[in-house]
């Protein structure tokens, strides 16, 4: 099961190939009840769900979030306000996460921009999201843009209002950066001489070829004046707090929206490695090229000092939401383990990752013991895979540990995993990785 908000993948011990072998116990009263009463699908919906409703906008925005009077509490930290706050935010997720921030900050808010996905304002309504949409007088301006998840001339007016309002801004403001999945396409800031159309061009050419995210937002960074910090720096010397919905696997805050507000560590040497890497230097417009040739300057001691006047607060990710999931998938009375929250690689690596997983599992149920000829070699094969795709997090001697107690607990099975897989296109192919997973 999938969403744009993240990846997931429910992986069920299949009662079907080990029921003469293993079944729950009757006695797991509480637990039995419900899986009696729900399917495995039903129970996977319901898991999802739980997933998903942690990293709604409001949702995100409230957990992390409250006012009392002139004192605004993100998380721990506290911040006064009086009458001094602006808001600007980029992304998929933004229109939501901007009207849970409208109604908590009330008339503390004084103005804000903020760029979104084409049509998704008709979108919601016609979903009955009106949770999701801002109120009829709000103090918000919305622009819409980046149709298809690409930059265009709608998205650049709005990278220039919110540009505009940070660069107003004096030490006495507290700025509201709101920022999502989606963010890099809706906040395009080209350096001249470069033009919007040639880093489009560029961007979609790096995508077609299979670049992954971090590469994706390496170049785009390297040629734009918000992002890998450019945003920040803008606002100086307001107060500039960041709420992130990540949706980078690591949650690397340089690449979620390519870091508005976070000073880059990549430098033009880095942009040349990529574009080198899927064979672009040749074909990359002049304009880029004068840029890429100019001298790379690294982040000086006093530059960095610069970003003391931005909070970065990260209040949506992958490893919240399969958090969440662990918990409902445990009061359902499953035994319940997280095997990876930065699963990445070509789409067709990860499924036959996948599906080793699953063989692993019912394998070790049907046989009752996991010192089964096929079920070591199975677990053989899956470690190397692991070690291939270098997954730093792949917990599979939690996923052995929890197969072995489940022999004798004889309860259920759930293993949650997330990331982003890559696709490499070929001719006119449609989805992406979820569908092809």
């Amino acid at each position: 099961m999938v969403t744009a908000l993240g990846r997931y993948l429910w992986l069920h011990s299949n009662h079907q190939l080990v029921y003469k072998n293993w079944q729950p116990r009757k006695h797991l009263r509480s637990a039995s009840v419900i899986i009696r009463k729900m399917s495995l699908q039903q129970h996977g919906l319901v898991i999802f769900q739980t997933a998903i409703n942690a990293v709604l906008p409001q949702n995100m925005i409230k957990n992390n979030m409250s006012r009392e009077g002139d004192r605004l509490m993100i998380q721990n930290q506290c911040f006064p306000v009086h009458k001094n706050v602006y808001l600007v935010g980029f992304g998929k997720a933004v229109l939501g996460m901007a009207a849970a921030v409208e109604e908590i900050l009330g008339d503390q808010l004084l103005k804000g921009v903020i760029s979104v996905p084409f049509g998704i304002q008709k979108i919601l309504r016609l979903a009955g999201k009106e949770d999701m949409l801002l109120r009829p007088q709000t103090k918000i301006h919305v622009m819409e843009g980046a149709r298809y998840n690409l930059p265009d001339e709608n998205a650049l007016k709005a990278a220039n209002s919110i540009r505009h309002l940070a660069q107003g801004l004096t030490a006495n403001d507290l700025l509201f950066v709101l920022i999502s999945g989606g963010g890099s396409a809706l906040l395009p800031a080209p350096i001249p001489p470069v033009t919007l159309e040639e880093k489009q061009s560029l961007t979609k050419q790096l995508a077609a070829k299979g670049a992954t995210i971090q590469e994706l937002n390496t170049v785009r960074k390297t040629l734009s004046l918000l992002k890998g910090g450019g945003l920040a720096r803008a606002a100086y010397p307001a107060q500039v707090v960041s709420l992130i919905m990540s949706d980078v696997i690591g949650d690397d805050l340089e690449f979620v929206a390519s870091g508005p507000t976070v000073p880059s560590s990549q430098s033009k040497e880095d942009c040349h490695t990529v574009l080198s890497k899927y064979n672009l230097i040749q074909s990359m417009p002049e304009s880029v090229k004068e840029i890429l040739s100019q001298p790379s300057t690294s982040l000086s001691q006093e530059e960095t000092q610069d970003f003391a006047h931005v909070c970065n607060f990260v209040v949506g990710s992958n490893a919240i939401a399969l958090e969440e999931a662990k918990s409902k998938s445990e009061s359902l009375g499953y035994n319940t383990s997280v095997l990876s929250t930065v699963m990445s690689g070509d789409v067709r690596t990860v499924a036959r990752l996948y599906s080793l997983l699953i063989s692993y599992v019912c394998s070790v149920l049907a046989a009752a013991s996991s010192k089964c000829v096929h079920a070591s070699n199975l677990k053989n094969e899956i470690l190397q895979m692991v070690a291939d795709m270098g997954l730093p997090d792949f917990h599979l001697d939690g996923c052995v540990a929890l197969v072995e107690d489940t022999l004798s607990s004889r309860k259920p099975i759930c293993l949650l995993a997330g990331g982003e897989t890559t696709v490499r296109l070929q001719g006119k192919g449609e989805f992406g990785g979820d569908v092809n997973i």
